[in-house]
This record gives structure tokens, C-alpha cells and sequence, in this order.
């Protein structure tokens, strides 16, 4: 098992080499924020779609949705809908989970929506669902998307040993309690995709959920995901 997970380290860098190093947590970072006057917000609301927050994964940054952000806006959503945020990597999952919440009701309060939908890279997927299962956020999330989520953990997360690493190996007791009944809680539609040559992410049967729309990519690399235009419009209608 170490001689295969030694093999796999140049293709993991590789696939995470798109990344930006961590970074230490910033506000959260909409496309633009346009002023508003106060009587124009209710019509504004009823009108418009759930405001997008990015979860990335880790080693990474808001600015890993950059293609998707573009493409959203191409499509002709509000940019002051779409926010990247951005968080410390290292850190237990449940610690992320927290300031997701917070971030969350931050982006609720700005736009004045009921709810939003959750996009997620990679590790995103487990400070995410810790969210939606413990902290409330199923009454907050419509959609939630997974892209190459380690959600039932992979090894070449042994490769690291940050507490938010830790968290991702299979067996691991976080991830034991986070699977533990109900994989997808609450009214929020969930999604996933995953692909066999994610070499990241592997076995890419680690991805999909119980109670999920679960989506199996042909053959995509880990960071591929953030960049595939099949992948982008796929979310795209899923969130909607």
C-alpha cells in the first residue's frame, strides 16, 4: 500500500499544482457588488436565482472557480450572486463547517435570499456536508453540488498530515460520523460527480451518496473538474 501511495504523489501534485497555496481566510469574495437602492431589492429577489457560494478544496483558494464564475456570468447570472470563498486548509473540516455557516448567513443577509446552493471541489465536499447534517444547513442550501468529493475518504490522503487530512482517510472517525445514517439530510437537492481517472480521489466510488444524483464522468483529472465545460453545464442545470 505506501509503494503504491509513493507511485501516486507525482500525479497528485500534478493535479493539485492548479491550486494556490493556502491561504489565510478572507471575506467572502462576490464577483461584484453592485449598490442596490432598498426599494429595488424585494423585486430584485423574487427574480433573480440562490446566490452560489464556492467551497473549494484542499491546498486551494476562492480563485480555483474562475472558469466557473465566467461561465456563469456568460450564462447571465448576477455577479453579485456568485461569491468564492476562501478559507484555511489545514484546519478540521468542523472548524471550516462553522465559518461556512457564518459565511453563509453573511451572503443571506447581503442579497436578502432565502437560501443559496453550495458548490464544492474536493475536501469542500466534508466541511460542506458537516454543515448541512449538524449546523442547520439544510434549511439554508436548495442545491448542493459535489465535484471530486472525498466523501467517503480516499488514501492519498495519508500523504498529508494536516488535521483536515486526517479527516479524509477511509475509516476515519470523522468521516464514520459524518456518513452515519442519512447521507444526504434534509430537503436539499445533492448532486456528485466523479471519475475513474481521478487519481486524487480514488477509488472514484468514494464520491457518490445515498439519496444523491450521483454522475459518472468517462475520464477527468482531479482539478479537471473546476474546468470542463460538459462538467460546468451539468451543475449549472442541476442548481438551476
Amino acid at each position: 500500500m505506501h509503494a503504491y501511495l509513493l507511485r501516486l504523489v507525482p500525479a497528485v501534485v500534478v493535479a493539485l499544482a492548479v491550486c494556490a497555496a493556502p491561504a489565510a481566510a478572507r471575506p467572502i469574495a462576490p464577483a461584484r457588488a453592485p449598490a442596490r437602492a432598498p426599494a429595488d431589492v424585494p423585486a430584485r429577489v423574487a427574480a433573480e436565482p440562490d446566490p452560489v457560494v464556492f467551497v473549494h478544496g484542499w491546498n486551494s483558494d476562492g480563485s480555483t472557480w474562475n472558469t466557473f464564475v465566467d461561465r456563469f456570468l456568460a450564462d447571465g447570472r448576477p455577479a453579485d450572486r456568485l461569491y468564492r470563498w476562501t478559507y484555511p486548509t489545514s484546519q478540521s473540516n468542523a472548524t471550516t463547517a462553522s465559518q461556512l455557516a457564518a459565511t453563509v448567513d453573511r451572503v443571506l443577509t447581503a442579497t436578502g435570499a432565502a437560501e443559496v446552493d453550495l458548490v464544492t471541489h474536493s475536501m469542500g465536499a466534508l466541511p460542506s456536508r458537516y454543515y448541512l447534517k449538524n449546523l442547520g444547513g439544510d434549511a439554508k442550501v436548495d442545491a448542493w453540488v459535489s465535484l471530486a468529493g472525498p466523501n467517503h475518504g480516499t488514501d492519498t490522503a495519508r500523504l498529508c498530515g494536516q488535521a483536515s487530512c486526517v479527516e479524509m482517510r477511509p475509516g476515519s472517525a470523522f468521516l464514520t460520523a459524518l456518513n452515519a445514517g442519512d447521507e444526504t439530510p434534509g430537503p436539499t437537492r445533492y448532486a456528485t460527480w466523479r471519475s475513474p481517472c481521478d487519481l486524487v480521489v480514488s477509488p472514484d466510488s468514494t464520491v457518490a451518496l445515498s439519496g444523491a444524483m450521483n454522475t459518472r464522468i468517462p475520464c477527468l483529472q482531479h482539478s479537471a473538474f473546476l474546468t470542463d465545460p460538459g462538467v460546468y453545464a451539468q451543475v449549472r442545470d442541476h442548481i438551476g
